[in-house]
């Protein structure tokens, strides 16, 4: 029994299917803030669902506070279950702007059959062109542009992002589901193209500013019909606040001065030794 639960059959022209997973590859929020802005923002109606059975590892071993990311969610009230959810991987689509867009959680097992139900959608509603759009912690500041990194399933499509102002990946270490679904699109003969925001280290939690960012290049790259102005402002607030918080943190000022000089000369460069170091102590770590 198929685990691709489609429950609408909207008509579709070679539509854009654009994608982002929480866990690996969501730092700042940025995969799932993008979608859920999106899904919300254009009033998207529900396409498919993936069923989660089998494809997720509820009892992980460790530490209370790693251990935690793996179980599903509950809501207790005086002693009442009011809630219980299981991760969710669901499909919705805009037909008037031509888009299926996906949000779910990275799988901890079966990613070869979990990317088949992904492409058994892809070709029934024709999908032409597959975005993935995600997030890593990196080595940058915040008072700066956030830098998107690129990944596409062939150098066909490479050549017409060149012009985008991204830098292409050079990487080689842990893969995430985008990496595999973007070999599958190679294997496929599909276009995909992963689009990774570097959000800076030292900031925990939701980024607008990276959010923001990724969207506005999203928009642009397809030529969506949607007003950004909301997010805009949300990440001005954000820096302005976050640019309060560093001024009371003068170690944490001199450090983020590194940073802009590195960004300015254009230096990616995820070693930097003793700043490094400094985030460690502060309980942030790169890998």
């Amino acid at each position: 029994m198929s685990k691709l639960q489609i429950t609408d059959r909207p008509e579709l022209d070679s539509p854009t299917l654009i994608m982002g997973f929480s866990g690996w590859m969501d730092s700042g929020e940025v995969s799932t803030g993008s979608l859920e802005w999106l899904i919300e923002k254009l009033n998207a109606k529900h396409l498919a669902s993936i069923d989660p059975e089998g494809f997720y590892i509820y009892n992980f071993p460790g530490a209370l506070e790693w251990a935690s990311m793996f179980r599903p969610h509950a809501k207790i009230k005086e002693g009442l279950v009011e809630e219980f959810s299981f991760p969710s991987n669901d499909f919705y689509y805009n037909a008037e702007q031509n888009i299926i867009l996906f949000l779910g959680k990275e799988p901890n097992l079966m990613w070869e059959e979990y990317a088949d139900y992904i492409f058994t959608l892809a070709s029934t509603f024709g999908v032409s062109m597959i975005y993935f759009l995600g997030s890593v912690s990196s080595l940058v500041p915040h008072t700066r542009e956030p830098r998107l990194m690129c990944l596409t399933s062939n150098a066909p499509i490479k050549e017409k992002f060149r012009g985008y102002g991204v830098k292409f990946t050079n990487y080689e270490g842990p893969a995430s589901m985008a990496s595999y679904l973007c070999t599958r699109c190679s294997e496929l003969q599909l276009d995909m193209v992963s689009l990774i925001a570097a959000t800076p280290a030292y900031v925990q939690g939701n980024n607008p500013k990276c959010i923001e960012a990724m969207l506005r290049r999203v928009v642009g790259m397809m030529n969506l019909k949607i007003d950004l102005n909301q997010t805009k402002h949300l990440a001005s607030e954000f820096e302005l606040k976050l640019n309060e918080l560093v001024e009371q943190q003068p170690d944490l000022a001199s450090n983020i001065v590194r940073l802009e000089e590195d960004y300015d000369n254009d230096i990616f460069d995820n070693e930097m030794g003793e700043l490094k170091e400094w985030l460690e102590q502060q309980g942030i770590r790169l890998d």
